[in-house]
């Protein structure tokens, strides 16, 4: 089968080169990577076209955000299935992608997902968070859990059946989409206990209290929206705890 890779970009130069090299390193599977660059003004181009590749496939123009912009890509996919790979973000090996493939040679299988680590932004070698995640069941998005998006693999046909990102959410259109697909619509997802992809600190969702208040105001009216309305205490309380394990737990 073709996974088909999505990295959205805009000033990416710091650290868009080891994005592409660890898509490069992959190994066992076929690859189609779409970049969709928001028109940058730094290196960016130029790094990318460093690495091209007869599958990477490059868009550079200027678009509305960021999920304009991973809508646009998922336009132009057309592998069996669907991953996104932020322009900071690297995988966890050289064989991250083909153990995904293995798990859709499952026919009845809409999706995976696995775990992800934060890592220093100057020295990635060094964890800062471990997200452990866990097999779905009906009614966790209320308890405050959800799947690191970063870490998601979806059949294009589910992408075609149910849409794509909600572009009426600023900050959490990722969240609304997996409570869609996973809660509303119940796909069949399957979760892969190993770590899938390591990304940097300091991303959009976290990078200042403003953001996170805008997160989490996005995420409730999200659950809301597919009649998910949580209880307030259960809620931010699983949130709460599921952070501070990250900062305890590590990877074995």
């Amino acid at each position: 089968m073709k996974i088909s890779l999505i990295t959205v970009c805009f000033n990416s130069a710091e650290t868009i080169a080891d994005t592409l090299a660890s898509v490069d390193a992959q190994s066992g599977v076929e690859i189609e990577h779409i970049v969709v660059d928001g028109a940058s003004r730094d290196r960016t181009l130029q790094i990318l076209n460093d690495h091209a590749k007869p599958w990477r496939l490059i868009v550079s123009e200027p678009d509305e955000g960021l999920y304009h912009a991973m809508n646009k890509g998922l336009r132009l996919a057309s592998g069996e299935a669907i991953g996104f790979l932020n322009s900071d973000d690297f995988y966890a090996s050289s064989g991250t992608l083909a153990r995904v493939a293995s798990v859709f040679a499952n026919s009845s299988v809409d999706g995976c997902y696995g775990d992800l680590c934060y890592v220093k932004r100057d020295h990635p070698e060094v964890i800062v968070r471990y997200w452990r995640s866990s097999p779905f069941r009906p009614g966790l998005f209320r308890q405050g859990w959800c799947p690191p998006h970063p870490t998601l693999y979806l059949r294009r046909s589910l992408y075609e059946r149910y849409g794509g990102f909600n572009l009426d959410f600023q900050i959490a259109a990722d969240m609304e989409l997996m409570a869609r697909f996973l809660e509303v619509h119940r796909t069949n997802t399957v979760y892969v206990p190993e770590v899938i992809v390591k990304m940097r600190t300091g991303g959009a969702s976290n990078h200042s209290m403003s953001n996170v208040i805008l997160q989490n105001r996005e995420i409730w009216r999200a659950m809301t929206m597919h009649n998910m309305r949580p209880s307030l205490l259960p809620f931010f309380s699983g949130k709460a705890l599921a952070r501070c394990q990250q900062f305890l737990r590590r990877p074995s």
